[in-house]
């Protein structure tokens, strides 16, 4: 087995059917993406977030052992190199509630499975050309959820 090459830019992959996983990363793969990791549940996961730093998180919302909502506020809420990773959620058949959720817990982006190649390329290029600043209040930890930038003039009243 060759060893390990780590870098600033790895992946991560949650996924619990390795196949979905395996077809993610040969996505990434195309991209040019090297440095990819699979794990296919939320244990699993957590370990790799621990052992080492990752930029770019990308979890399936169907995990069995914990809810992906669950283990992205975990993530959020861990003080280490992992805590600002972008990530991106996978659902087959999210629902408004379910994707506010996701958003709510730090979620980046979201992407309705089944998904092209390029709808998860257009969710990089998102993630890179706009990036957001990430908010760590004691309620919220995760991407300003805010996405449109709006002058409100300087004649707006707050009463």
């Amino acid at each position: 087995m060759p060893s390990e090459q780590i870098t600033k830019s790895g992946v991560l992959i949650v996924d619990p059917q390795t196949n979905m996983a395996a077809l993610v990363a040969t996505m990434l793969r195309g991209f040019g993406r090297r440095d990819i990791r699979e794990a296919n549940d939320a244990t699993q996961a957590l370990a790799e977030l621990r052992r080492r730093p990752f930029d770019l998180v990308i979890v399936d919302d169907a995990l069995s052992d914990m809810d992906a909502v669950d283990l992205v506020k975990r993530l959020r809420a861990t003080a280490n190199s992992n805590r600002s990773a972008s990530v991106i959620m996978m659902a087959a058949a999210p629902d408004a509630a379910r994707i506010e959720a996701a958003r709510d817990a730090g979620v980046s982006e979201f992407l309705r499975k089944p998904f092209a190649a390029n709808q998860l390329k257009a969710r990089l290029d998102s993630i890179k050309a706009r990036p957001r600043a990430f908010i760590d209040l004691e309620s919220y930890a995760g991407p300003d959820r805010r996405r449109r930038r709006e002058d409100v003039g300087d004649d707006r009243r707050c009463d």
